[in-house]
């Protein structure tokens, strides 16, 4: 029986592949073996036989192991039966020394590894398109909003590169956090290495060489949680870039807007019973999903407070947390990669609605430019704030108001106005603002 939608409706099989119970086992094995063969570099068993248990193990399944579990409860004791029974003289040294966590927590470090692998994948691609959109419409000039209003003129390639520098920075905060987060241990039953003895800190440094990890600087029974909350938090963040964008999109693709649209399949339907709909579905399921994502935070960080050297609150929900964020979070970036390769704009429409406008989203141009004639800025700032009113007041241009008034025709000609009013006229430094952002990204990412 399927219940849960991540096993029919949502994430990628890759990433599915790393936090699958199968795969779990797998790299639990793995950590096992690589105990074995550093106490076998330690003397304390011969290695040949420890090459005999790493081939032998490969046979070793899920199921057998879950067999196991059925009957003596315990999942970290099956594994250690289902080794033992395949290790010959070396099953006398199978799980060492070591307590369930240091197998439990060594391998989930090999989980968020190979996780952060394909998230690197998946930022990128994002990365990619929003450059490639930013470059594409960098002359696009809209209407800005603000608070959900008309402001000031912008342009298509200033947004997608505002939203690219943010997946930017999730980029480096990937990079920067492995060196915290890829970590193992080999530490016992309450962190002091009691069983290994003098040879403990080898011990654990040789299995983390082993496994391409690196040993935790201190622990306990368990690793600190702190570095799982940094994993979910920053999954949170994530999540939360690609809400904004999508949430942006659905905004510029309604129906009084419309300069954005989702691609809509040529079969695709829109509803069941209003043929004309063509809904930006992608959009809005990055949007619900990123609010489940972001739900786990506050769990995570509960099941980092733990009794003394450690309890079994956090197994749990680590258990559904770590699974379904590292899911879910990669099933949107390929969803939100999904939308920027095919989204189209509708420069029409932008024109309209920047037009639309009648000049009024440009009143602080001609505020800035009595400013430099002499007038002090608060004065300037309302004579234009009366003739904006006027202009709404009489559903006219901001244009035809202002040249009615003689404290603002004494300055300028209606010429002057023109050009003030043209929003190409009035971006600042829009262009180097995207070209910066394109060559810092370029510089972060060598394949970009």
């Amino acid at each position: 029986m399927i219940v849960h939608p991540i096993d029919y409706r949502y994430g990628t099989e890759q990433m599915k592949r790393i936090w699958s119970e199968d795969s779990k086992i797998k790299r639990m094995i793995r950590v096992e073996v690589a105990l074995l063969k550093a106490l076998a570099r330690m003397g304390y068993v011969d290695e040949t036989e420890t090459e005999e248990v790493k081939k032998k193990v490969l046979g070793i399944t899920p199921d057998r192991v879950r067999e196991i579990e059925n009957e003596i409860k315990h999942d970290i004791m099956a594994l250690v039966k289902a080794i033992t029974e395949v290790a010959g003289n070396s099953g006398r040294f199978v799980h060492f020394g070591a307590t369930s966590n240091d197998i439990i927590d060594t391998a989930t470090a090999l989980q968020l590894r190979d996780s952060l692998k394909l998230l690197e994948v998946r930022i990128k691609e994002v990365i990619r398109h929003l450059v490639r959109l930013a470059e594409e419409h960098r002359n696009a000039v809209c209407l800005g909003r603000t608070h959900g209003q008309a402001a000031l003129p912008t342009t298509y390639g200033f947004r997608f590169a505002l939203w690219a520098s943010e997946m930017g920075r999730h980029y480096e905060r990937l990079k920067e956090m492995e060196k915290r987060i890829l970590v193992g241990q080999m530490s016992g039953a309450v962190g002091t290495q009691a069983a290994f003895g003098k040879d403990g800190l080898e011990i654990e440094r040789e299995v983390m060489r082993i496994l391409g990890l690196k040993p935790a600087t201190i622990s306990s029974q368990i690793i600190p949680r702190d570095i799982y909350i940094e994993y979910v938090s920053f999954l949170a963040a994530i999540a939360s870039t690609l809400e904004k964008i999508a949430t942006n999109i659905r905004l510029l693709q309604r129906a009084e807007t419309a300069e954005l649209m989702e691609k809509f399949e040529e079969k695709q339907v829109g509803s069941s019973t209003m043929p004309h709909k063509r809904n930006p579905i992608d959009s809005e399921q990055i949007c619900g999903i990123a609010r489940v994502i972001r739900g786990f935070v506050e769990p995570m960080h509960q099941s980092s407070i733990l009794w003394e050297e450690r309890d079994l609150t956090n197994s749990s929900a680590e258990r559904i947390i770590l699974v379904e964020t590292s899911v879910l979070t990669d099933h949107i970036l390929v969803k939100m990669a999904k939308v920027l390769s095919t989204l189209r704009l509708n420069y029409e429409n932008i024109k309209r609605n920047l037009e639309a406008q009648k000049g009024l989203n440009l009143s602080e141009t001609v505020m800035i430019a009595l400013t430099k004639k002499g007038i002090p800025r608060q004065e300037a700032h309302e004579i234009l704030r009366q003739a904006s009113l006027r202009a709404y007041e009489k559903n006219t241009s901001l244009l035809e108001a202002l040249k009615s008034d003689e404290r603002i025709s004494k300055y300028f000609s209606r010429e002057e106005l023109e050009s003030l009013l043209q929003p190409e006229n009035y971006l600042g430094t829009t262009h180097e603002r995207i070209d910066a952002v394109i060559a810092w990204l370029r510089e972060l990412i060598d394949d970009l």
